[in-house]
């Protein structure tokens, strides 16, 4: 008879255990708009903007001019905080042959993206 006058708080007590502790299980890959500053072009290697980050901006791509992510690298999702529309292959020479979307600037977050993404091509403006 002790234990059903204790199960409403021990109830309680196992939820707010739960909501507390589910934040330190996840690891959080921050928030993409403190990392991806204005007039850049940010992949990550994971989804959700996690693991490594590679930043593009006009200072390190010609626009116009496809380009490979640097290293090989596979992105899984990204943000386009330039100006410019931005275009992003699945082929690392940019060939059509392969899955290709063009995403507006002016801070277009892409979580998930529609497949590995292996380069990219910045618009001139038009």
């Amino acid at each position: 008879m002790k234990l059903r006058a204790y199960l409403p708080k021990i109830l309680v007590i196992a939820a707010l255990g739960l909501l507390g502790g589910s934040g330190i299980a996840q690891a959080d890959p921050g928030r993409p708009e403190d990392s991806c500053e204005q007039g850049e072009f940010c992949t990550w290697t994971g989804e959700s903007y996690a693991d490594a980050i590679q930043r593009i901006d006009l200072r390190t791509a010609n626009p116009e001019e496809c380009l490979a992510l640097p290293g090989g690298v596979e992105a899984r999702s990204f943000v386009n905080q330039l100006d410019r529309d931005v275009t992003v292959y699945q082929d690392a020479e940019c060939t059509t042959e392969g899955d290709f979307t063009t995403y507006p600037g002016h801070g277009t977050y892409v979580p998930h993206a529609p497949f590995v993404v292996r380069a990219v091509k910045i618009w001139d403006m038009a």
